[in-house]
């Protein structure tokens, strides 16, 4: 049975009669395909990438997997459409913190139209893509206090300044997380989440490597997808933190040429997320002690 997901923070969402993605419970997330030429780009670009061999192993953990495309019920009841057919990133995960980041200082392709450069070029002025190399499109925090999600505006997220962006990156890795601008995050789990050889600075690390390289295909437009688990994290467990990259509907051959838009949106929030860990590495954590971070401190076996 076909399902509206229930952890998507950003792009075309499901219900009320609106056209969105859906899910299963056997792990599979369909996406409508885009009317134009979209929807064929990012078939494309993953029956492509699926085949190409010149892709390492290690790189293809940080894209889902791509099953084909099929036929099914519209979200909006206008019958059968076709859908992209990928790996639901959120199957197994209980109540996850979540982060939808798009790369690079420029969304559009060259190959666009003049009407959707000009649209793009609007977006990226009005947000920090421009500023920073990235924008932050969606997110929904979990806290473990209250025991539900707290998921602010697309709007609202996507038009926040430079230090309001390092304020959410406190918030998504903080115990006392808050969606007010004002508030003094803890960032009790950034050493567990962002820090670490398994956490997620390890991970765009190995991403940015390649892409330090890589001419096969420039993205634009494409999200990393930052999520983990608080409760697990506020528990000592493995938070489960992982990045992903999603949506292709704007990728180009490289045509042997580093992708240094995407790239460089990389290395932004590396830098981002870098200080904040030395920042937390500098001061005492409320809510967590250096002993108990010494305790859950993550490996590549699993927890010490």
């Amino acid at each position: 049975m076909l399902k509206v997901p229930q952890n998507q923070v950003a792009g075309h969402q499901a219900g009320g009669g609106n056209l969105g993605p859906l899910v299963d419970d056997s792990g599979h997330f369909y996406k409508p395909l885009q009317g134009d030429e979209r929807g064929s780009k990012e078939v494309a670009f993953y029956t492509s990438f699926s085949l190409n061999t010149k892709v390492p192993d290690e790189i293809r953990k940080f894209f889902p997997i791509f099953y084909g495309t099929q036929l099914v019920e519209a979200s909006d009841g206008s019958g059968l459409k076709s859908h992209l057919v990928l790996e639901d990133l959120t199957l197994g995960h209980v109540n996850p913190s979540i982060m939808d980041i798009k790369i690079g200082s420029r969304t559009w392709s060259p190959q666009a139209s003049e009407d959707y450069i000009a649209k793009c070029l609007k977006k990226d002025r009005e947000s920090s893509s421009l500023l920073l190399g990235f924008r932050l499109s969606g997110l929904q925090f979990y806290t473990n206090k209250e025991a539900v999600f707290r998921k602010p505006t697309k709007k609202s997220v996507q038009s926040l300044s430079a230090e309001e962006i390092k304020l959410v990156l406190k918030n998504f890795v903080s115990s006392n997380t808050s969606t007010e601008l004002e508030s003094k995050p803890d960032c009790a789990f950034a050493s567990v989440v962002f820090g670490g050889p398994n956490g997620i600075l390890s991970q765009l690390f190995e991403l940015k490597s390649w892409f330090e390289d890589q001419t096969l295909y420039h993205f634009y437009s494409v999200s990393v997808h930052m999520m983990y688990e608080k409760q697990l994290a506020s528990e000592g467990r493995n938070p489960r933190a992982e990045i992903k990259l999603i949506d292709f509907a704007h990728v180009d051959e490289g045509r042997g040429v580093i992708d240094h838009n995407f790239l460089g949106g990389i290395c932004s929030l590396v830098k981002f997320i870098s200080e904040i860990l030395r920042a937390t590495d500098d001061c005492p954590i409320k809510a967590c002690s250096k002993d108990a971070q010494k305790k859950h401190y993550i490996t590549d076996n699993g927890i010490n």
